[in-house]
């Protein structure tokens, strides 16, 4: 192997030198000794070029080899660590880098050495400016939305039917069957990969509470699949897999255009501040509660002591938690209540109330 690049840089180094002969006959012929040849030695000039450009073609060879070598070994460990969709849009960088070089470099060819010179010098910026733009821009580059919007736009694609990618809080949470089965989602279900992988872990966990969860998830997703005929698409492609998996979905969705379901409190902040529209399971559910106003009567059941001195804590039909004031002497009894305040978070929502005058009598009454 080494001989043969020896032989080949040598080649190379005398084809070099016989190119600079044939572009350059003159000036050879003025130059030191061969001007005693005469104008009529073009071969002699040949012959010289060539085999003294390959003398030192093949003296330099060593050296060439073993730093090509170093090169070639940093660019092989470069490129296994460059994810796949870099390395795409490096390439689309880089075209379009040469394309707009060649363009801007047409007019200089007129200007003889000096034209040739910037020529060379605009390729190599231009080449260099189109593959770290690209880079940069790789996500919205490879999104066919980000730079086809008319195409998006004739495709007639509801904004509805943008596919809905999953978490794993969200499958575990099982509500997400129900919601299809009502028709109010729209649009393909995606599950990255690297999710199934986790839910595989969850149900394949040695604590029973983790092991049921994950299983639990699994089987929604069979339930979904083929009991509500929802089309759910798995995304085969790996992302980053030495990031989290949050992180990892976010440029799912990125990647589809798609929007994020969940109802993991952290991950809708982060979505939110890298604009990517989200679904919460949570905030969906708050939403269809019944609106409870200051002053409204209800009937609760007092089922437990609440936090502060004398409060007792009761629950709605949906889960609402009712902290009522002066509850505590009504625990296990049903009583009516008066509603003072509604406290909305994005965990859900808390009612506070106080006991009716007549339910307070009633309690007095009762107590010995």
């Amino acid at each position: 192997m080494d001989r043969t690049f020896r032989q080949a840089v040598t080649v190379v180094v005398a084809l070099i030198g016989l190119g600079l002969v044939l572009g350059n006959q003159t000036a050879w012929a003025q130059w030191g000794f061969l001007s005693q040849l005469g104008s009529d030695k073009a071969g002699a000039y040949l012959v010289i070029a060539t085999v003294g450009a390959g003398v030192i073609g093949y003296g330099l060879s060593p050296w060439v080899a073993r730093e090509t070598g170093k090169l070639v070994a940093r660019f092989e460990q470069r490129l296994q660590r460059t994810p796949p969709a870099d390395l795409m849009a490096g390439a689309i960088g880089l075209i379009v880098g040469l394309l707009v070089a060649f363009l801007v470099g047409q007019p200089l060819a007129a200007f003889g050495i000096l034209g040739n010179l910037l020529r060379v010098a605009i390729t190599v910026v231009m080449a260099y400016v189109g593959i770290r733009v690209a880079a940069r821009k790789k996500e919205e580059l490879l999104r066919p939305s980000a730079w086809l919007p008319k195409l998006q736009k004739a495709s007639g694609r509801p904004e509805g039917a943008r596919p809905k990618v999953l978490d794993t809080s969200v499958i575990i949470d099982g509500r997400i069957a129900d919601i299809c089965e009502t028709g109010f989602l729209e649009g393909p279900l995606v599950i990255p990969a690297f999710v199934l992988e986790e839910l595989r872990h969850i149900a394949d966990s040695p604590d029973v509470l983790k092991r049921n969860r994950g299983r639990r998830g699994l089987d929604v997703l069979n339930r979904i699949q083929k009991e509500l005929h929802m089309p759910v698409q798995v995304y085969e492609k790996e992302v980053d897999p030495h990031q989290e998996v949050d992180t990892r979905l976010l440029k799912v969705t990125k990647l589809l255009d798609g929007k994020v379901v969940t109802n993991d409190f952290n991950l809708n902040k982060v979505a939110e501040l890298q604009g990517l529209p989200v679904l919460n399971i949570n905030d969906l559910a708050n939403a269809v509660k019944p609106v409870v106003l200051p002053g409204e009567d209800m009937v609760v059941q007092v089922i437990k002591e609440g936090k502060e001195a004398g409060q007792g804590v009761g629950y709605l039909d949906d889960g609402t938690m009712i902290v009522v004031d002066g509850g505590k002497k009504c625990v296990g009894q049903t009583v009516s209540v008066l509603v003072t305040s509604v406290l909305q978070t994005a965990a859900g929502r808390m009612i506070f109330a106080k006991l009716k005058a007549a339910t307070l009598s009633a309690a007095a009454n009762e107590a010995p």
